[in-house]
């Protein structure tokens, strides 16, 4: 059991940080992701974004997702293909269910992110980071979508998972950190003492506060490589 998801994310930072990653960037899934990755961003002396995933649900069944809508320019579509054919939806009732998400996507990109562009992440390491996953659903759109910017290697971080899932998501990605995998998985919140939720503002105050501390770290690193020019 994690004491509340800061110190998750201090622990896993620890276990990421003993790969070999080549120029990571750490891409937090939000909400409750957000606080996980800001402390896996900052043992990793890693730049931190977002990777905004909007679940697409089926007719009559918001829980099951037909498919998923990934934050990008454009967005991405990533169509869940079992669900839509078990549904008959053809092309057009797909368009109508995925444009009525396409409003809240935006509106958490502009709550979350503002004008400022995604990181860059094609040739370097994307990391992604959850507190946790139960299904894996909202995980495997997320490595899905990363795939088509171009990451050098994809690596999933969290704290707890069920083995099972992770089976799944090992077909997914190129490595995976999991610092817990109980075989009696309960519902996410319980592997926590603390497990609040999470607001926007909670989301873009540790966004803020990441952004100032990895710009202070930069810039601890260029004076320390400039003395040892002149030494």
């Amino acid at each position: 059991m994690f004491r509340d998801r800061q110190e998750a994310g201090k622990r896993l930072g620890v276990e990421v940080g003993k790969l070999s990653l080549h120029r990571p960037v750490v891409l937090a899934l939000p909400r409750g992701g957000v606080p996980v990755a800001v402390e896996v961003a900052k043992a990793l002396k890693a730049p931190l974004d977002l990777i905004i995933v909007r679940k697409v649900g089926a007719p009559g069944n918001a829980e099951l997702a037909v498919a998923a809508i990934v934050d990008g320019d454009p967005p991405q579509v990533v169509l869940n293909r079992e669900i839509v054919d078990a549904y008959a939806l053809d092309d057009d009732e797909l368009r109508v269910l995925i444009a009525n998400e396409r409003p809240e996507l935006e509106r958490r990109r502009l709550a979350y992110r503002g004008k400022r562009p995604p990181i860059a992440i094609a040739g370097k390491t994307a990391i992604i980071v959850d507190d946790g996953v139960a299904t894996g659903t909202t995980m495997k759109v997320a490595i899905r979508a990363l795939k088509r910017r171009s990451p050098r290697e994809i690596v999933v971080a969290i704290p707890v998972a069920p083995p099972d899932t992770l089976a799944e998501l090992t077909q997914e990605t190129d490595s995976i950190v999991c610092l817990s995998q109980p075989a009696h998985f309960l519902a996410l919140g319980y592997h926590y003492r603390s497990f609040p939720q999470l607001t926007d503002d909670d989301v873009t105050e540790a966004l803020a506060a990441a952004r100032q501390s990895h710009r202070a770290d930069q810039r601890t690193i260029r004076r320390r490589a400039i003395s040892a020019r002149m030494t």
